[in-house]
């Protein structure tokens, strides 16, 4: 996955409920925010495969949300992020739709963040027509390049700075690092400046610092070393720390998850090496059969001629 799709995975889990918001002016009187949100990746990134094998990986979510009807009533909120113009996009979506609710049976509402340069991209639903029957799956867009600063800079949600961080991305080839660094700071200096919650701040201070990114990296220090000198030390105490803090972890889960999967190849050595001995099972077969990679293989089959 690329970093700017983790970016956007990060940022739709910190300030879902105010994404919700941000679509949807009732989103309140719709959904029970109180109860949390269930992210379903892994089941998403199934369906993806299963719709589309040989397509490449995309920015996703697909978000178990509770309503306030009673009883537990809950729906699926399928979350797209598209950054370049696709042909199949609309096709793509309404495969998304009947898998998710083949899987599911429950209500889905889908929401397209348009990311891309292309004012002529714009899809907006899927249609098919034929002999009388007749299909049409409608889903909500919205095109970041199409919208307005200055509005996006008086609304009272937080998720309208991750939308005016996506803007800037998109002017990002026409600036120096000099302009990019005073754009960056002043949506900053504003952000700072808003009484949203800590961990919201948090969040798209990390998508700002990170989402649009300079030419030099040492760039970073300074935007760093200016939000030090302007961050109010009683509001948001260690805002840069905390960032580093949030990348140092990753780095540390990054290695945990690493040495789990490591663990989990170690353990099946004793497979690997019947399905070489007993069934002669080619590298690339064994691989494939005890779900290994095809080294590994290699070093297993290396290390039973060592001990000939």
């Amino acid at each position: 996955m690329k970093f700017d799709d983790s970016l956007w995975k990060a940022i739709l889990e910190d300030l879902f409920a105010d994404f919700l918001r941000f679509f949807f002016s009732n989103a309140d009187a719709i959904f029970d925010m109180k109860k949390g949100f269930e992210y379903l990746d892994k089941e998403m990134a199934q369906i993806a495969v299963e719709a589309n094998p040989e397509s490449p990986k995309y920015v996703d979510k697909l978000v178990k949300a509770y309503t306030r009807e009673g009883n537990e009533q809950w729906v699926l909120v399928h979350v797209e992020v598209q950054g370049y113009t696709d042909p199949h996009f609309e096709e793509r979506m309404f495969t998304y739709y009947y898998r998710i609710f083949d899987r599911y049976r429950q209500r889905i509402t889908a929401i397209v963040l348009l990311t891309d340069r292309d004012r002529k991209f714009h899809p907006t639903a899927y249609h098919s027509e034929f002999l009388g029957t007749k299909i049409q799956y409608q889903f909500n867009t919205y095109k970041i390049l199409n919208q307005s600063e200055n509005v996006l800079q008086k609304s009272r949600n937080p998720f309208a700075f991750v939308i005016l961080t996506a803007l800037l991305a998109l002017q990002r080839s026409r600036l120096t690092d000099k302009a990019l660094l005073d754009l960056k700071l002043a949506l900053a200096r504003n952000l700072l400046e808003r009484n949203f919650s800590k961990p919201a701040i948090r969040g798209i201070f990390y998508f700002i610092r990170y989402y649009v990114a300079f030419a030099n990296p040492e760039n970073d220090s300074k935007f760093d070393s200016k939000i030090d000198s302007f961050t109010p030390k009683n509001r948001h105490m260690g805002i840069v720390e905390t960032i580093k803090e949030r990348e140092s972890l990753k780095l540390i889960e990054k290695g945990k998850a690493e040495g789990r999967i490591q663990g989990k190849i170690e353990g099946k050595a004793e497979v690997v090496r019947n399905l070489i001995t007993k069934l002669g099972l080619p590298d690339a077969q064994a691989a494939e059969v005890a779900e290994v990679p095809v080294a590994f293989v290699k070093k297993v089959r290396a290390s039973l001629k060592k001990k000939k």
